[in-house]
């Protein structure tokens, strides 16, 4: 039986066009395989453009690797929705996918009593709003970012110093206030399958840069989280709408209290770190055999 992993030309291979860091697309890949085959199971990886016979014979699609979604959102849900017409489960789910493709997302998540980042939320970000947002948050630097992106592409971050009264994006933002936490402590990533915790690590950013991207020199390492820090990312996982999601990862950063904020719930296409915890694999697959049981 054969389960179809999403691609797109940045990170399928052979692809002429492949990303920097489509090394760790072939990593996930390389994880998934051994597990699935160990079940009976075939990883076949798919553009996600593709026509829907490419798909034949795939009970379960994996999202996968769509680096490139957030530049044709609406085809890329209007694909999932075909997948799910035509009999395929996909996972995670298209309603979860488009609840989780605009940030926004963030708000329902706080509703719910998880712990985020104070943010601004703008439709047609000019300089003007970030001077606002600077104001709002009494701070010297905001950071901007695309409500639908991903990869921390078309980011930004502004200086109270150094203003650039010309900017403006092209695409509905959320502006927060910088973290210096995100520079000094890292990022925190935890990794859950069926709601069931996998493993964790803490991702720094290159001296200089506060992005924590493997395309912008970020490292990670395993973590092993303290009780309070792994019951935070749980909360999120428990306050998420609609089906329990296959895959999910909680990226968090501490706050001044101490205490972990939400920065993103990643549950489209995020990079898992198996190499951070040889054990998801063997969860994912397991947990798409309860799937297609």
């Amino acid at each position: 039986m054969k389960i179809g992993f999403l691609t797109c030309p940045g990170t399928h291979p052979g692809s002429s066009t492949r990303r920097d860091d489509a090394f760790e697309h072939d990593i996930q890949v390389d994880a998934l395989c051994p597990a699935l085959a160990a079940l009976g199971r075939t990883l076949v990886e798919i553009d996600w453009r593709s026509p829907m016979d490419a798909f034949e014979g795939c009970p379960v699609i994996l999202i996968g690797t769509p680096w490139d979604y957030q530049d044709d959102e609406a085809h890329f849900l209007s694909q999932l929705d075909a997948l799910t017409d035509h009999g395929h489960i996909v996972c995670n789910p298209a309603d979860l996918v488009r609840w989780n493709s605009r940030k926004t997302y963030l708000r329902d998540l706080e509703q719910a009593g998880a712990a985020t980042i104070p943010t601004v939320w703008v439709e047609h970000p000019t300089a003007t709003d970030i001077r606002h947002a600077l104001d709002t948050f009494d701070t010297e630097s905001v950071v901007a970012k695309r409500q639908v992106g991903a990869g921390a592409e078309g980011q930004s971050i502004h200086h109270a110093a150094s203003p650039d009264p010309d900017w403006r994006m092209d695409h509905p933002a959320m502006l927060q206030p910088f973290l210096p936490q995100i520079q000094q402590d890292g990022e925190y990533s935890f990794l859950f399958v069926d709601g069931a915790f996998s493993h964790a690590l803490r991702k720094r950013p290159a001296d200089g840069d506060y992005r924590v991207q493997s395309l912008y020199g970020g490292t990670e390492e395993p973590l092993s989280p303290s009780a309070p820090d792994l019951a935070a990312a749980q909360a999120v996982i428990d306050a998420i709408p609609l089906d329990t999601p296959l895959y999910a990862r909680i990226d968090m950063v501490r706050g001044a209290d101490g205490g972990l904020l939400l920065m993103e719930a990643e549950l489209i296409e995020p990079y898992l770190y198996p190499e951070q915890g040889p054990q998801l694999a063997s969860m994912m697959a397991a947990a798409i055999d309860r799937r297609l049981s």
